[in-house]
């Protein structure tokens, strides 16, 4: 890394390319550090993650090398609404990057492979009730349909994202999205070989056709179909997961499985509400970090609450219409209403944390 910069802490923007025209944070340091990080010393996340991604107003002097035909840059940002007087501050909380990730997700398939393993070993599944049994086919083989869209979607959002920091947020909850759909698939089918008469094809009939479940691929594809990156991340973490994720995976699978002499499904489901905790945290931090812009953020704040607002109704039909598979199991032992009261206050805080006004549907 050359030792000038156009983004630098002298007076006025440097425009040369010689050793020592510019002042930037670390230039006195004989370590190698050429970014302000966010604590007293660089951690091991922002050393391989801030300003991979190259930005023509930080250590460049050309513009973007490729564009495209249209002459849209490499990255440009105006692939979101949202606005940012410095989009290189934001910091992902879980502080993941490649090698990180990689051993957290390989973490998670043995966790997930042991315990069907071992439940298969000890003949779990044959003790499922028949009417749980009827459950899994039909509504959590649905419902992986629902984590592979988002998983889609995330995957192509990130894409877009102005900074390395704000792509692998984004990434990363792609891939915990979509090794869950796979989790749910490889689980389905290895029960499957110990469950006479298990379908697999059933999930995927219902997420289709079952008017249970249409209206949550009306918001999957709500959220799929949006062409602004940070709506797609916004609309997945701060009003899908808590209204329809976290109300199905927590409020109903994890609750009930249990009395229905189910001990696999809960540490395989499991995992995926640890996913939503760190995926959340980070895109709160952003959220809250554009919503906080001195510049901008009067423009975000409004930009939000318009994005709140158009998911959370698609959101909220989908957790009613969701309401019936409650009353499916033989032994009820959890409440719809309060798993969606639950919910609801969920959202609630997350929006206070953004700044946000939450509609009246969710306030009480």
């Amino acid at each position: 890394m050359p030792s000038s910069t156009i983004e630098s802490v002298s007076p006025t923007p440097v425009k040369s390319g010689a050793a020592g025209s510019a002042k930037f944070p670390g230039s006195e340091s004989r370590k190698y550090n050429y970014f302000e990080p966010k604590g007293r010393k660089a951690s091991h996340y922002e050393d391989m993650t801030v300003d991979v991604q190259p930005d023509p107003e930080r250590y460049l002097l050309q513009d973007w090398i490729i564009s495209f035909p249209d002459g849209t840059p490499t990255y440009s940002k105006d692939w979101t609404a949202a606005k940012s007087s410095n989009w290189h501050k934001f910091r992902a909380v879980d502080q993941e990057w490649e090698r990180t990730h990689y051993q957290r997700q390989s973490t998670i398939c043995g966790m997930v492979q042991n315990t069907i393993e071992n439940g298969r070993k000890s003949g779990a599944s044959k003790r499922f009730d028949r009417a749980w049994i009827k459950i899994l086919e039909d509504h959590l083989g649905a419902y992986k349909h629902a984590e592979f869209g988002l998983g889609t979607s995330t995957m192509q959002a990130q894409r877009y994202g102005y900074t390395q920091m704000v792509n692998n947020a984004i990434l990363t909850n792609a891939s915990y999205k979509l090794r869950f759909a796979q989790d749910l698939t490889l689980y389905l089918s290895e029960i499957g070989l110990d469950i006479e008469g298990f379908n697999n094809e059933a999930g995927k009939k219902h997420w289709l056709e079952d008017p249970i479940w249409q209206p949550t691929r009306r918001s999957v594809e709500s959220i799929m179909g949006s062409n602004d990156y940070l709506e797609q991340y916004f609309a997945t973490n701060v009003v899908f997961e808590p209204l329809v994720g976290e109300l199905f995976r927590s409020g109903f699978i994890m609750q009930v499985a249990a009395s229905q002499n189910d001990f696999i499904t809960p540490a395989v489901v499991s995992a995926a509400e640890a996913d939503y905790e760190r995926n959340l945290a980070n895109t709160v931090e952003l959220f809250h970090l554009l919503a906080e812009d001195e510049q901008y953020g009067t423009h975000n704040i409004g930009l939000f609450n318009s994005w709140l607002h158009k998911h959370a109704d698609l959101a909220l039909d989908a957790a009613h219409h969701l309401q019936p598979i409650w009353s499916q199991p033989r032994v009820k032992i959890a409440s719809f209403a309060d798993a969606l009261a639950q919910a609801k206050n969920r959202i609630r805080g997350i929006a206070t944390e953004i700044q946000l006004t939450v509609p009246a549907s969710l306030a009480v």
